[in-house]
C-alpha cells in the first residue's frame, strides 16, 4: 500500500469517526482530496487508493489534470476570475467558489451557450476575514433569489473557509455556517434545493463534519506536505 493510499485511508477513519460522533452517516460525506500542491504520479496514486473527487484552485492545473485524469471528479475549489470561468465551466463537476452576482451570471451565459447546467456553491465569508473573498452573509438569499432566472447555473450550497486557528477555535464558523444553510434551506426558494455544506480542510475537518459539513476539502492530510 502506497504512503498516499495510506493517508486516505486514516482520512476516511477519520471521517467515519467524526460522522458518528454526530450521529450522521459517513456516506453522506464527500472526500475532495486538493491536488493543488502535488503532479500526475501522487493523483494517479490516490485515484488507486480509491479517491473518486479531487479539488484544484488554479484553472491551468484545474485544465491540465482534468484532461489527464477524465474519469474522475473534478471540483473548482480556488478564487474564479470572471475572464477565466470559460476554461472551468462545463467541466467542473462543481464549483465551489462563485462570490458575487456577476459571476453568477457570467457562468450562466457560458454554460448556455454549452448546453450544460453548472452546478455551483455560493462562497460566504462567514468570519469576515478581510483576506477571504466570499459574500457577506446578507447577501446570500439575494443571490439565491436572482440564481432562479438563470436556467444554466444550479446552485447546490455554500461554501467558506475557517481562519487558520486550532479546529475548536473556529467551531462557531461552521456552526454559523450551519445555521445559515438550514434558513436558507427553510426558505424553499423556488427551484433551489440547497444540499451541500462544503467546510472543513486538514486542519479542522472532523470539527466541520461535527457542525454539518456534506464536503470536506482534503490536500495535506492525503498527500503528505
Amino acid at each position: 500500500m502506497s504512503q498516499i493510499a495510506e493517508r486516505y485511508e486514516a482520512v476516511r477513519r477519520r471521517v467515519r469517526d467524526a460522522a458518528d460522533c454526530a450521529g450522521r452517516d459517513a456516506d453522506d460525506i464527500t472526500i475532495v482530496a486538493v491536488a493543488k500542491t502535488v503532479g500526475p504520479p501522487e493523483v494517479r496514486a490516490a485515484i488507486a487508493a480509491g479517491v473518486t473527487d479531487f479539488g484544484e484552485n488554479r484553472v491551468q492545473e484545474f485544465v491540465a489534470k482534468r484532461g489527464l485524469f477524465p474519469d474522475v471528479r473534478w471540483h473548482f475549489i480556488g478564487t474564479l476570475q470572471s475572464n477565466k470561468a470559460q476554461h472551468v465551466v462545463g467541466s467542473a463537476a462543481l464549483i465551489h467558489s462563485v462570490d458575487s452576482l456577476s459571476l453568477l451570471e457570467r457562468i450562466d451565459r457560458i454554460a448556455g451557450t454549452r448546453g450544460v447546467v453548472q452546478p455551483v456553491l455560493l462562497q460566504v465569508n462567514i468570519s469576515h476575514e478581510a483576506s477571504k473573498h466570499g459574500i457577506d452573509r446578507s447577501e446570500v438569499e439575494e443571490m439565491l433569489t436572482a440564481s432562479i432566472e438563470l436556467p444554466n447555473v444550479r446552485v447546490k450550497g455554500l461554501m467558506t473557509i475557517a481562519p487558520l486557528q486550532r479546529a475548536e477555535g473556529v467551531r462557531w464558523v461552521f456552526r454559523d455556517m450551519r445555521t445559515l444553510f438550514e434558513s436558507l434551506g427553510g426558505m424553499r426558494f423556488n427551484g433551489v434545493e440547497l444540499t451541500e455544506l462544503s467546510m472543513g480542510m486538514t486542519n479542522d475537518f472532523e470539527v466541520a463534519i461535527e457542525e454539518g459539513a456534506t464536503i470536506v476539502r482534503i490536500g495535506r492530510a492525503i498527500f503528505g506536505r
